[in-house]
This record gives C-alpha cells, structure tokens and sequence, in this order.
C-alpha cells in the first residue's frame, strides 16, 4: 500500500499566529489568527476548525468570522476543558495550529427569497455569526431577517457591540434568563421570541443553535407557527475528535456529526437527538 502525504491544514495542523484575542464573556474569548503557512482557506457558514495548542492537543471549534474575508481567521472559544483552558491564557503573537474547515454549514442559498430566521443561545451565537455577515452583505438576497437570541444574563451576551450595528441592517430581539435590575429588555427563554417576529411561515427558514434542550423547543415553536420541520436546521458538536469521520467519536446511528454535519435539517437531527450523550 503506497502511504498517501498528509496534507497540512488537513490532516496535520497548519501554524497559525494569535493576532488578536478579545474577551467577550467571563468564560469565553474571541482569537483572530493569521497563516503563516500559505494564504487562509475558505469557508462556508457553519463550518468548523480543529484548533490545536501544542502541547496540549486539540478541539473542533466553529468558525465565527466573515466568510467573505478567509484571510482571517476567527474563533471564539469557551474555556470548559483541559485543552480550552490552555487555550485561554495564551496571548497574541503566540502560535497554534489549525485544520480544516469541516463539515456541512447553514444553507444559506436555500434561504434565499424567502424569511430567514437566526436563532442563538449563549455561544451558539457564534457558529451563526457568519450567517449574520453574509445576509448583512447580501441583504437584497432574502425578505424579512431577525436575529433572535438568547442568554443566561446580560454579562454572558457574545458581540454585544456588534448586536446595536446590525439593528440597522436587520430586526435583532435579545432576551435573557435573568437581567437584574438594570436590564430593560426581554426575559425569558429564546423561544419566546419566535412568537414576536415577523415572518411569514410558509416562505421562512430558521437556522438554530444553541443548546440541545433549546434547540429541541426552539424547533417544536417554529413547527407550532407553521414553518416546515425541513426549513428549520440546527447545529450539533457531539463529541466531535478528528473533523473527518475517522475516530468513530461523533457517530450518532448512521452518521458522523463532523463529516455529515454539523449542520442538519431538523427531522434529521430530531432522531439523532433522542440518543443520549454517553
């Protein structure tokens, strides 16, 4: 058997340097990092890297950049294990790796024409930032937009500047949890707020990502207004570990959630879900 080559960016990461990091929440943080070996590779809404910290290993993370713009790459990380916690405190002009992109994004093309719903819980915001981008940019392309989204208090919103700019551009509605006395806006759970945008049922898409138990009631209330189980597509991050399928970790029945997803139409992903993490 002839050895095929690995390819860097692929199959071993390729270097990149932490040219900016930010924080965006008391557990969460933004990198944006350049290439150092070769121009940055495209990517769809959706997708996703495996970031590596050498030394420590490495985990998937949704990209949360502008698509149109390759050449930067972003994540933005929550520091909830071992290989995420080294990650947190390295700090710019440091190197880490990257491979990818992976997996199957939002599409965005089937949404066109037609009332685009984007619908986020805590972080799940960031895999649907790049979404938010393109239709800013290609805003003629669709009718009404609303960014709905959800978090546990106002300290842990993502990109909170950048949520009054899009105001301007598309309908943004914000809840959280709980806001504390000087919060002036919405309280609830993310789903509340389908039942206050404009969209019309039968020419509508809703891309959604957050946590499994949202997403699960945040689909079940888009199906109650009318919106077709097929039009309505959610993230999954099961136990993803290779990007490519050949771990075996993230096989939920017939599928691999890094190699067949993460995107998935909700009728798809409803029947992945009744399975239990392990």
């Amino acid at each position: 058997m002839i050895a095929m080559p690995a390819v860097p960016g692929v199959h071993t990461p390729a270097r990149h340097v932490i040219r900016r990091r930010a924080r965006e929440t008391a557990d969460t943080f933004t990198w944006e990092l350049a290439p150092l070996d070769g121009p940055g590779a495209r990517f769809a809404p959706g997708q996703f890297n495996m970031l590596y910290a050498f030394g420590a290993g490495e985990v998937p993370v949704s990209i949360s950049g502008d698509p149109a713009r390759p050449g930067t790459l972003i994540h933005t990380i929550r520091a909830v294990g071992r290989v995420t916690s080294v990650m947190e405190r390295l700090e710019e002009g440091e190197q880490v790796g990257a491979r990818g992109p992976f997996g199957r994004g939002w599409p965005v093309a089937e949404a066109q024409e037609g009332d685009l719903l984007i619908v986020a819980g805590g972080v799940g915001l960031a895999p649907l930032r790049p979404v938010v981008y393109h239709t800013l940019a290609h805003r003629n392309r669709y009718r009404n937009v609303a960014l709905l989204y959800g978090a546990r208090t106002p300290a842990d919103l993502l990109f909170a500047a950048e949520l009054d700019g899009w105001r301007a551009i598309i309908a943004v509605a914000v809840t959280v949890d709980s806001g504390g006395p000087q919060w002036r806006g919405d309280v609830g759970a993310a789903p509340r707020l389908i039942g206050k945008a404009d969209f019309d049922p039968a020419r509508a898409t809703a891309f959604v990502c957050g946590p499994e138990v949202m997403m699960r009631f945040c689909a079940a209330e888009l199906v109650n207004r009318g919106v077709a189980a097929e039009r309505i597509h959610v993230s999954l991050e099961r136990n993803m570990a290779c990007g490519m399928g050949l771990c075996g970790r993230c096989q939920l029945g017939p599928v691999f959630v890094c190699k067949d997803g993460p995107v998935f139409p909700y009728p798809v992903a409803r029947e992945l879900l009744a399975a239990r993490e392990l």
